[in-house]
């Protein structure tokens, strides 16, 4: 077991047509995440892999290219490859249920109506998987969530959401240097916009 070693999983689906939409602003944390600390992404098993190392700790973040509702493939095979506890796994994915732009940390948990954390909960088989949820807010017609989700961003929602990668990328770093308490007292509160 790696106690100094993290695995970021933003989730998302690999392809120009999906970019800068509502169900990948997983991968759009990442990708803030990894420019921030001058890393950059390069195509690894089941997913594009950038490594970064902040001061102690070594942080491995994937985005699976096994597409949003298989994402459950990729997260076993980087955990078990890298012998990475689940409590230093965090999962980074959208959630229709949360006001735009709102942050959500938990330790544990359901999938919610998330087709992609519930494959990762089915393929590793628990429910005791850090997660960050972001708000993608629930604006659509009934019967058109689909198309919500994989829609770009609105330039006004684009503004807000971009607003959230800096907090997130903080939340990160909370949660791994002083604990998930810590980053949910921190973070699941504040209000963006």
């Amino acid at each position: 077991m790696r106690d100094n070693v993290f695995l970021l999983v933003g989730l998302g689906n690999i392809g120009y047509e999906y970019e800068h939409t509502r169900h990948n602003v997983g991968f759009d944390v990442l990708d803030y995440f990894v420019k921030k600390y001058s890393s950059a992404f390069k195509q690894d098993r089941y997913a594009y892999r950038a490594d970064i190392k902040i001061k102690n700790k070594f942080f491995i973040c994937i985005k699976p290219t096994t597409y949003m509702n298989l994402s459950g493939r990729a997260v076993d095979y980087w955990v078990k490859m890298l012998e990475i506890p689940l409590d230093n796994t965090m999962i980074i994915l959208d959630d229709i249920e949360l006001p735009l732009g709102k942050i959500r940390i938990k330790a544990k948990g359901s999938a919610g109506s998330h087709k992609g954390l519930a494959n990762i909960i089915d393929v590793l088989h628990t429910t005791q998987i850090p997660r960050m949820r972001i708000g993608i807010d629930d604006k659509f017609t009934p019967g058109k969530q689909i198309d919500y989700v994989l829609e770009k961003w609105p330039l006004r929602e684009w503004e807000i959401i971009n607003k959230v990668f800096p907090i997130a990328s903080d939340a990160i770093y909370t949660w791994a240097f002083e604990g998930i308490d810590k980053a949910m007292n921190e973070y699941n509160n504040l209000v963006i916009t």
